[in-house]
This record gives C-alpha cells, structure tokens and sequence, in this order.
C-alpha cells in the first residue's frame, strides 16, 4: 500500500450519538507466535479507535489476523506488543488482566457452546450465577434476555431441543446477561445455512439497536460485513494489517431489500475489488 493510500484510513472512532457501549483504543497492537527465533508474525502496526456503541466487522482472507485480533479485545489474548484500552482503562496491567474492565465484555464464538446437561434458561444466566446472583434475579435477567433474542417461551428446554440459530440467540443472551458494554462476535453464524444466517444478522442489527452495546464482529462474508457494520476494517494477508477503513453510510435500520440497491452492491464490489489484489 502506498503511503498515500495509508493516509487515507480513517483510525479514529466513527460517530456514535447517543450511544450507550465502550469505547475500545488499539495503539501499535502486534501479536508473534512461536518462539523468538522462529517466530510467526500473524498481527502489526494496528492502530484504531472503536467509538462507543459502534459496529465494526472486521474483514478478510484466511490467516490475517481477524481472530487473533478479536481475542486481544476480548483479552484472552495478550499481544505482543501495544497497548488496548477500553473506555480509557487499561485491559492488561503488566501481565495481568484488568478484571474490572473484563466486566465489560461479552463473547460469541462460532460454535454456542451450549452446556448440555443445564437448560437454556441456566445456560443464559451461568454468568449471573458465578458472579453470586441470586436465583429470582437470575431467572428474570434470562426471560428478559429471551424476549430480546426472540426464544422467549424456551427456557426450559435443553440445547438439544433447539435448532442451530437458536442456540445462537441463547450464546448471544448468555453474553449479553451482565449487561456489557462490548459484545465480541467470532463468525458467530459461519455454521448456519444461508436462510437462518441472514434473519440472525437482522436479529443481531435489531439487538444492537436496542442494547446499545458496542459490537466487534468478525466474518468471511462481505454481504454480512456490509449489512451489519458501520465500519468495516480490511486486514490484509499475514502479517495482518490494517488494509482499508470502509465507513458504511447506509440508513439503519436495514433489511433484506437494501442488499439489491445499488448503494449496498457498491460497497460489497469495492471491498470485493480490494480483496481479489490479495489472491
């Protein structure tokens, strides 16, 4: 890239009125793997502003860094070097995680993780329970949560009984019952066929919109990046770089239909264009 071409990424924070979330700082974020003299440099020179309740999806090929960077947010990973900020404060001191500021972050895998042996019900409010709350606050935090992730009337059945989208809207309650301030998403709908996939992401949009929560969402889908993001950040192929910092300006809330206008094609053919130079 060009130095010009890097002049032109926008790393500051993109504005977020009104919005409710945390705000996250990267600042000269590298991450190595292996040992010093065989090391693997996966991550470098990341550098990026989060704003507060914002949705960033962080896109691109295979082996870039997209997760590896997911989980230095979510601080079960500690980078190499830099430095993560949330809301101003520290996520590591020294070798140790702030655990005031881990309070803030919820967590999505791809796969839900569904305790098989506990209901959906106990599964959503696990958190609730660890951290000492009491069983009447726990059951109503749950039922609440189910009404917003649309399986209010299921919290008594058992993983099993659930399709694979629903077991998605439980690992999101699940992560969204201590009320965080950052929900971290990694592929959270790369296992669901395409019909369920795109009524999760306008369920995860309607979700958003009405926690407020700042959301960090890692896909392979340029639809769903375009769809879902107010950003959308571009990593380039090992080591991962920040590429391109593709600000979506498209009127919320979306649907299905924005996806045929040309304003939405634009987009997916730009960011499209940009990854066929990796290949």
């Amino acid at each position: 890239m060009s130095v010009t071409e890097k002049a032109a990424i926008q790393t500051t924070a993109a504005p977020t009125t009104g919005a409710r979330g945390a705000g996250i700082k990267l600042a000269g974020v590298e991450q190595r793997y292996g040992d010093p003299k065989s090391s693997v440099l996966a991550l470098t020179d990341v550098n990026l502003e989060i704003g507060k309740g914002e949705f960033l999806v962080l896109l691109g090929p295979s082996g870039c860094g997209k997760t590896t960077l997911m989980r230095i947010i979510a601080g079960l990973l500690k980078s190499t070097s830099g430095k993560v900020e949330i809301d101003g404060q520290p996520l590591w001191n020294g070798n140790r995680r702030n655990d005031k500021v881990m309070e803030e972050l919820g967590v999505v895998f791809q796969d839900a993780n569904m305790f098989p042996w506990l209901t959906i019900e106990d599964n959503i409010a696990l958190p609730l329970k660890l951290r000492g709350v009491s069983k009447t606050e726990r059951r109503k935090r749950a039922s609440e949560l189910c009404e917003l992730v649309g399986i209010k009337g299921f919290e008594k059945r058992w993983p099993r009984e659930l399709s694979g989208g629903m077991r998605q809207r439980a690992a999101i309650a699940r992560a969204l019952s201590c009320k965080p301030q950052i929900l971290l998403m990694d592929e959270p709908f790369g296992a669901l066929d395409a019909m369920t996939r795109e009524q999760m992401n306008l369920e995860l949009q309607r979700i958003w919109m009405e926690s407020g929560c700042t959301v960090v969402l890692v896909t392979h889908s340029i639809r769903e990046a375009v769809f879902l993001a107010d950003r959308v950040l571009l990593l380039s192929p090992r080591p991962g770089r920040m590429d391109t910092l593709k600000t979506i300006e498209i009127a919320r809330p979306r649907s299905a239909y924005d996806q045929s206008t040309p304003e939405f094609q634009a987009y997916e053919l730009e960011l499209r264009k940009r990854l066929d130079t990796f290949a």
